[in-house]
């Protein structure tokens, strides 16, 4: 086991107290709105402050920690001094954003040095020896390997192989979750996160063009794993995730893995209930990509606007956003559209439309694109055919279409075997909820009986479940 010579922080665990290190981290966020700061705290990082491996907060968390606890220094909470971190004097004009924090009118986003990022640094191994067993780990938990043949490296170099580990990283849990959803993959992918960051933090590239790729491979995995806490229900760890990949897009210059991020947390903002967010999201991410030159791209980031100002209310924007998309979307696909975009075709367009319509409470509309979704979409994709049959039966339930409803459903549980996703769930849950005062409709009492005995909790159970929007 490699040492990193981190000290605990024992002042800092003092002052956390009986509390759990989730419920301190609500209470971070918390004194955070107070004053107007937005950080994406959680157990983790927490853990990461009372080990040691945060020596020094960044700005946005100083400011938190000091209203937390008034008249007490960054020392007295168990701090080192900034100047005195990994040398920053000699790197003082280093500068990476923070988690993006949403005001009024656009993202912004607060500065800190190289070694005060929270999203950026996984600084747990440094030799070459741990760069090795980092690029291994790539593999771990999710059925891959590492490239045949593979050597150690000069500590100092990252190369062909280990870049390569991190973008394959990247497809194998994209196909995985199209396949299985994320609740069963979050876990083992964060693994092959934290060596692809390792990688990122053992030492300099070769070439310009693989350190190029392996910041933007890195950003895409954090992405990756986001969206599976995303489609778990782990929002907060979603949340952190997306703004790593944002920090990491906004280090390397790269413009796509912006748009990529911004994206992600537009969606986000919009299944959590924050809808304006959402909008602001997704407009950032639309002026990053205007330069890529991808249409299909941009037309995925104005449904990401729509989605927001339907959750506004905003039908009249809703509307523009969604013919900005259709006429962009109608330029087809081309060289420009990243990898990422191959769930993206006409089957989600509907879709996201669907949703759209669906948070406005026009429920006829939304089953509508739902049917024309689900007719479309390759059945390759099961998380996501699972994920437009529970729209369908949410839509359907709302129009008062009862028995169209529970049939829409039972072919979401005929998925559930397969597929494990807690959005899904939960849509189902508020499904059976909407049909249980009319249990003895035609079909809907099978429905519920079948719900009931797979999830395993009866339909009054699911009564109050909130919908994510997604």
């Amino acid at each position: 086991m490699v040492s990193t010579g981190a000290v605990p922080n024992l002042a800092f665990r003092r002052l956390r107290g009986q509390r759990s290190a989730g419920e301190f981290a609500a209470a971070v966020r918390r004194s955070a709105r107070e004053i107007g700061e937005r950080v994406a705290c959680d157990a983790r990082y927490i853990g990461r402050v009372e080990s040691g491996e945060i020596r020094c907060p960044n700005y946005a968390y100083e400011r938190v920690f000091l209203h937390m606890f008034p008249g007490m220094s960054l020392a007295d909470l168990g701090f080192s001094p900034r100047e005195s971190v990994r040398g920053r004097g000699a790197r003082a004009t280093t500068e990476i954003p923070s988690p993006p924090v949403f005001h009024s009118e656009a993202p912004v986003f607060h500065n800190c040095t190289d070694e005060e990022s929270d999203v950026l640094r996984r600084v747990f191994m440094t030799s070459g020896t741990t760069t090795v067993l980092a690029a291994a780990s790539l593999g771990l938990g999710l059925g891959g390997a590492p490239a045949a043949g593979a050597t150690e490296p000069d500590r100092h170099r990252v190369g062909e192989t280990e870049v390569s580990a991190v973008e394959s990283a990247v497809r194998r849990i994209r196909l995985l979750d199209d396949r299985h959803g994320g609740d069963g993959l979050y876990r083992d992918a964060s693994r092959p996160l934290r060596a692809a960051y390792a990688l990122l933090d053992s030492g300099s590239a070769a070439r310009r063009s693989t350190a190029d790729r392996l910041h933007a491979g890195a950003g895409e995995l954090a992405i990756s794993v986001g969206w599976l806490a995303h489609d778990s229900g782990r929002f907060e760890d979603a949340r952190s995730h997306y703004a790593e990949a944002l920090a990491t897009a906004r280090v390397a210059g790269d413009a796509a893995l912006e748009a990529h991020a911004f994206c992600n947390a537009s969606f986000l903002a919009r299944d959590t209930g924050r809808p304006r967010e959402s909008v602001r999201a997704a407009e950032a991410a639309q002026r990053a990509a205007r330069p890529l030159g991808s249409p299909r791209l941009l037309a995925l980031l104005a449904l990401r606007e729509a989605g927001g100002r339907a959750g506004l209310g905003d039908r009249t924007g809703c509307e523009r956003a969604i013919g900005r998309a259709r006429t962009a979307f109608d330029r087809g696909p081309c060289d420009a559209d990243p990898e990422w975009m191959t769930f993206f075709r006409e089957a989600e367009l509907e879709m996201l439309e669907a949703q759209c319509w669906s948070a406005l409470g026009d429920w006829s509309r939304a089953a509508l694109h739902a049917r024309r979704a689900i007719r479309l979409q390759d059945p390759h994709f099961t998380r996501n055919l699972a994920l437009y049959r529970a729209e369908l039966a949410w839509d359907l339930a709302r129009a008062g279409r009862t028995e169209e409803a529970a049939t829409a459903g039972h072919r979401v549980l005929d998925l559930l075997d397969s597929v494990r996703s807690s959005r899904i769930r939960t849509m189902l849950a508020g499904t059976a909820q909407a049909l249980a005062p009319r249990r003895d409709a035609d079909g809907v009492r099978g429905f519920l009986e079948r719900y009931a005995a797979v999830s395993g909790v009866s339909t009054a159970a699911a009564r109050g479940v909130q919908r994510p929007r997604g």
